[in-house]
């Protein structure tokens, strides 16, 4: 039962957020043969301003481990 979470600047649109869920969905279906029934996808908007403080140190930086797709910035 996968369940995506995608943090990601603010400012997309509603139409936007459902497209991006709708290819997350399909490719969790693909990479891990999962039933699109058990798949769940959250969007999470973060301000600019925070993006440092709330996901790149704490989430990024130190969870390196759990990051299987690195970022290719730095935000300082």
């Amino acid at each position: 039962m996968p369940h995506v979470v995608v943090k990601m600047l603010a400012g997309r649109t509603v139409e936007q957020k459902q497209r991006l869920a709708v290819e997350v969905t399909k490719a969790v279906m693909i990479a891990l043969g999962a039933a699109e029934s058990s798949i769940s996808v959250a969007i999470e908007d973060i301000n600019a301003s925070d993006w440092a403080d709330k996901v790149y140190t704490p989430e990024i930086l130190g969870n390196q481990a759990r990051i299987f797709k690195k970022p290719g910035y730095r935000p300082f």
